[in-house]
């Protein structure tokens, strides 16, 4: 993957511990400025700074073909939104073992729950798939993922894990809290830092 993304990912990351978020054991990484049919997806251990997943991942019917262009925050655009996430609750849903995310970056991603883009499992995720239409199939904004590894990444990142989604927006990159580190900014965003044992 490109060094770049994931000093950006590693980056915001800490920008939101730094400021309130509770510390995670995992990171997702997504680089949507890769064509669908290269892995795009990878999950690291942050505690042993060693890779756990490298996968193929989908991107939103409207974002783009093979290759994703454009991104949203709005409701019914069925496209991807790009950002720092933090993973939540596992559930069974219409796509099977599925994972909610909830968007951190107000006006980028913080309607991910209202829409339910979320990480699951889909039949359109796999080289077949690319051999026979030149790309993988797309979503509806989700970031689907290939059905025999989905159950092990919605184990890998669900309670808390952070996922950060990239492509070189320039608003974005100009703009987010996390990537910018504002402190303030960061601060009033999330919620106060649980006090264990209170």
């Amino acid at each position: 993957m490109n060094r770049a993304v994931l000093d950006k990912a590693i980056s915001a990351m800490r920008c939101a511990v730094n400021h309130g978020a509770d510390q995670a054991d995992r990171l997702a990484v997504i680089d949507f400025s890769l064509p669908s049919t290269e892995p795009r997806l990878w999950i690291f251990d942050l505690n042993s700074r060693s890779l756990i997943l490298e996968e193929l991942v989908a991107h939103g019917r409207n974002s783009g073909d093979n290759v994703a262009t454009k991104f949203s925050n709005e409701e019914g655009s069925h496209q991807s939104s790009i950002g720092l996430f933090r993973a939540s609750e596992s559930y069974i849903g219409r796509h099977g073992y599925s994972l909610r995310m909830d968007g951190l970056e107000p006006g980028i991603n913080d309607r991910a729950r209202e829409r339910a883009i979320v990480i699951h499992g889909a039949d359109y995720v796999n080289n077949q798939w690319i051999k026979r239409h030149g790309r993988i199939g797309r979503s509806h904004g989700c970031p689907a993922v290939s059905r025999d590894v989905a159950d092990q990444v919605v184990d890998t990142l669900k309670d808390g894990q952070f996922v950060f989604s990239y492509y070189p927006d320039d608003h974005w990159l100009a703009t987010s809290p996390y990537l910018n580190c504002q402190p303030k900014r960061v601060a009033a965003i999330l919620p106060p830092i649980n006090n264990k044992g209170s």
